[in-house]
């Protein structure tokens, strides 16, 4: 049944779906993976498509920006339209020196500045980890590309304003980037026993300045990270 956020029945999406945050960019992945893509809701301008890669059932639809706006998502696909596993393909700020502009990042975790997962496990700091399976498949699929690397992420619900020290800290600790999603994906797939993946391209970085993809690239430069995504979302 439709829901306030998504006008589709049950059976119109697949059991895995793509989630770019990009409106755009979730119309142009459909239209790159999948010829027989049909549009299954359409509310607030976010489509969601559904068709065939290589014989099997996929689903693409943008989450918009932030934790909140795919949490209401995330929790309508996995509740009430069969979802089992969703991968989110965007893009992030990288931190660690060890990743540069371009290269693509299996998050595997995602440390959590936010409050949506406080809730989850009283008195408790609530660990948002990846499917194991998902990270596994990803991972298989980028062989030994030495630009892909599987490394934890830091989800945050502020862009701007991020004091230097906090990002050279999580740098500091192995994180790889910085972007606004990923936590409460983690958290909300774990809440209803669901899988989950973040599969993001490096656009810009933090505390290696100099290196920003304009916003036509990062449009278009996810190729890889979406191969990358496939490959889990169909294994």
């Amino acid at each position: 049944m439709a829901t306030p956020h998504i006008n589709a029945e049950k059976g119109d999406f697949a059991p895995a779906v793509l989630m770019p945050g990009d409106p755009k960019r979730a119309e142009r992945m459909a239209q790159m993976l999948m010829p027989d893509a049909k549009v299954v809701s359409d509310v607030r301008g976010i489509k969601a498509f559904t068709g065939t890669v290589d014989g099997k059932p996929l689903s693409i639809m943008a989450s918009g920006m932030g934790q909140p706006s795919l949490g209401i998502y995330a929790t309508e696909l996995f509740t009430q339209f069969d979802v089992q596993r969703i991968i989110r393909v965007g893009t992030c700020g990288g931190l660690s020196e060890k990743v540069k502009v371009g290269d693509v990042v299996i998050a595997n975790g995602a440390h959590y500045e936010g409050v949506m997962n406080t809730y989850l496990i009283p008195q408790t700091h609530f660990s948002a980890v990846a499917s194991y399976n998902l990270v596994k498949a990803a991972a298989e699929a980028a062989g030994d590309d030495p630009d892909v690397v599987v490394a934890p992420v830091i989800s945050r619900d502020r862009f701007y304003n991020v004091p230097a020290e906090v990002n050279d800290a999580a740098a500091k600790v192995g994180t790889a980037g910085a972007e606004m999603e990923s936590g409460a994906l983690y958290g909300i797939a774990s809440l209803y026993g669901k899988e989950a993946l973040t599969v993001l391209t490096v656009s810009d970085h933090m505390t290696v300045p100099g290196q920003d993809m304009t916003a036509e690239e990062r449009e278009t430069n996810f190729v890889k990270a979406l191969k990358l995504a496939v490959a889990a979302a169909l294994s």
